[in-house]
Order: structure tokens, then sequence, then C-alpha cells
């Protein structure tokens, strides 16, 4: 039985185009309003406006949105899921004064998550996961990427990639899984960062691959943890084995990270809290899209990335939630909107985009998910009636009733 999703006040996000969008698109999208759709299985089969018009000899189900407005489901296009536990005590140190390089110095933050992570088995690390991934759906995502990162060794980062696979073969939503081979230098390798490099680039690159567990592959370019010239080491390796990267870059400061980024054509570069011009001419001469995790920079109490800048400069911004144990204990894309609109001043369309259409093409996944469109899987969120859409991050952290509904089916959280 079809599915018509009717008596919408206004309809976000409809057939914006096959590609990511930049700036000036993004803060020029219109809804379509008084609208309605048609879901046949997975798929929006047609989009109108005005009143349906019902074939008799089709049974169909009808949802009623009383005038609200539909919005796609979000796609989030980075986060770190799989781990065996939260780091609360992390959280009071931080409280006390301890920056995050003050805790990792100590044996916290990534190091502490990985001595976790070694310890527990496959199927602990895919029960916790499972968790995260139906509260991620609850707040309307509709595809989502995970990283590891956790192992730091080659039995730890493959068992992580092996929680995710399993993921991916259970989860109602779409999963990109990443090799974040570099996240940071384990304990035993303090002394022989080369020997640490060579372990990702000679084993465990080449055995993640071997078994097909790893969309894409990742290194945490930072002050701290790996230089420009070992991430663009450690992708040259990895664009052998077909993954395409998505790189941690210029979180901590003007690292190289982008620029390596750039050089290997990464599907993104994420973070961005430091930019320079030279990163934002690159920026524009590529095909890579700069992700911003403003929730990161919010539980961190950083400088939130100059988003402004980026859109005005026409480029195809994406927002992520950063979901992981230490920096961003949430997965919540409501209060990621918030955080765009009331400090990196995105218009509430502008956000929209780039949590939906943008996010979905930060995991090559535009084509499917993203926006309203006939052929599009139907994965949106119905939300009452508004006086506009700034209503949304104006309510901040998701402050409004909503309904979500993942590959035509309505989601009962």
């Amino acid at each position: 039985m079809d599915t018509l999703i009717h008596n919408i006040g206004q309809l976000w996000m409809v057939n914006p185009g096959d590609r990511a969008m930049g700036g000036a698109e993004m803060k020029g999208l219109v809804p379509m309003e008084n609208a309605w759709f048609r879901v046949r299985g997975e798929h929006i089969v047609e989009v109108g406006q005005g009143d349906f018009t019902e074939d008799l000899n089709l049974p169909i189900h009808k949802v009623d949105c009383e005038g609200g407005l539909v919005i796609p489901g979000f796609c989030d296009s980075h986060t770190h899921i799989v781990f065996a536990d939260w780091r609360p005590e992390e959280f009071l140190q931080k409280i006390r004064g301890m920056s995050y390089s003050e805790i990792a110095e100590q044996g916290g933050g990534i190091l502490n998550s990985a001595k976790k992570v070694r310890y527990s088995s496959h199927a602990d690390l895919v029960e916790k996961a499972k968790s995260r991934v139906l509260e991620c759906i609850g707040y309307g995502t509709s595809a989502i990427e995970i990283k590891s990162g956790y192992g730091l060794n080659v039995e730890s980062e493959l068992k992580m990639l092996r929680a995710i696979a399993e993921l991916k073969s259970w989860s109602p939503i779409p999963i990109k899984a990443t090799l974040l081979g570099a996240h940071a230098l384990p304990i035993e390798y303090k002394e022989n960062r080369k020997a640490y490099i060579e372990m990702v680039v000679k084993e465990l690159i080449p055995m993640a691959a071997s078994e097909g567990l790893a969309d894409y592959f990742d290194v945490f370019c930072e002050q701290g943890f790996f230089t420009q010239q070992e991430t663009e080491l450690m992708l040259e390796a990895a664009s052998g084995f077909g993954m395409r990267g998505k790189i941690h870059a210029n979180e901590l400061g003007l690292t190289g990270g982008v620029q390596a980024g750039l050089k290997y054509n990464a599907l993104s570069v994420d973070h961005l809290e430091h930019l320079g011009e030279d990163e934002i001419r690159l920026l524009k001469q590529g095909n890579t899209q700069p992700t911003l995790l403003p929730s990161t920079a919010f539980f961190l109490k950083m400088p939130y990335p100059n988003g402004r800048r980026l859109l005005d400069e026409n480029l195809p911004v994406v927002l992520a939630t950063d979901f992981n144990p230490g920096s961003s204990p949430s997965g919540n894309p409501w209060f990621v909107w918030s955080l765009a609109s009331i400090f990196m001043k995105f218009e509430p369309v502008e956000a929209l985009a780039a949590l939906t259409l943008n996010g979905a093409h930060a995991m090559e996944l535009g084509g499917k998910y993203g926006s309203i469109w006939p052929g599009k899987v139907a994965s949106f969120i119905i939300l009452p009636k508004l006086k506009s859409l700034s209503m949304i991050p104006y309510r901040f952290g998701g402050g409004l009733a909503y309904r979500v509904f993942t590959h035509g089916k309505e989601w009962v959280k």
C-alpha cells in the first residue's frame, strides 16, 4: 500500500539537485507550500502541490501533517560511536580547568578509550553501539558515518571495523565505515613514531582492505598528533587500496590537514576551528567538503569555526555531530543546528542544507538521501505548524515535537 504524506504547510529541500550545495544555493532555498508526496515501499514516487487527486483503484495510507513542516532526515557524516565506555571522569577534569591536550598528556582522551576498547569483546562493542545508532535514529538521523580509531593497533582497529561491519548489516539506516588509522600515538610507540606509521601503512590498511571493512580513511592531522607529511604518507597508502580520505583537520591549529586533504582529493576535511586564507583558497579550488562540528567546540570551550566565512565563499559546508565519548558526547543534530545558528551565524535554511543534503554527499549518499524528490529514499521528519523555519534552532536542542520516518515507515521512539 502506498503512503500519502499530505497537508504539509512547508516541504523543505525539494529537488535541490544532484550535488552538494554551495553557500549561495543553501541560502536561496525556499519551501514548497501546501505540498504532498507519495511513498511506495522505501522510496518517494511523486511530489505535488495543492489537493492530492486520489486514484480510487489504489489503496493508500494517509499521514496528515496538519499544516506542519517536513524536512529530510539528517545525514551525520562524522561520528565515533563504536567505543567501549563513556568518559565522565574527564568531564570533571575539564570542569576543574584541564585542557583537552593536558588530559591527553596524562593518558586520558583517545588513549583512555583505546585502553577500554582493547579489553572489550566484539559483541560488547556491537551491543553498545547499537543503542547509540538507535538513539541517533530517534533524533531523525537517516544515514551515518562511524569511525574506528580507538584501537591504535592492528587487532583492535580491525575489531572496531568488524563491529561497524556488523552494525551495517543490522542497521535500519545506511552506515559508512571509516578507518581512523592514525587517531593518536599509542603508549607503546611513544618513542617510535615511524614504526607506528609503518604499521598503519604496511599492515592495518592492507588488512582492512582485504576484508572490505573501510569505505574511507582518516588521520588526526593535529598539533601533538600527526603532521601533514605523516598524513600524506598514510593517505597515499590508503588511496592505493581505494580508500578516499576524510581528514581531521585544523581543530587545534593550522596543521596542514586541509592541504593534505586537498592534495589527495579527500571527500571532506572536518573540524576547521582554525582557518587561514590559504586553506579557504584551496577549498574553493577543490572538491573537498568542509565539515564543521560545533558541538565539539561547545563541549571543549574552543573557538567556533568560521562557518559564516565558508558559506559566504560559496563552499558546500557540512554540519555533523562528532558523536564520541570525549569531546562531543551527543548525537543530537537539532542541537548542532542551534549551535550553528547561534555561534556561527548560519541562517536556519543554510544549516538545514548542511545537515541533510550536504551531509549525504559527504558520505557519497546524496543520490538517495538528504532531500525530498521522486527516487529518493523516504526518510524524513514531520514537525508541527511553525511560524518559520527559524523556530527550530530558536527552540534549541530539539525543543519541538517531531515524528521520524525512515525508509517509508514511521520510527517509534
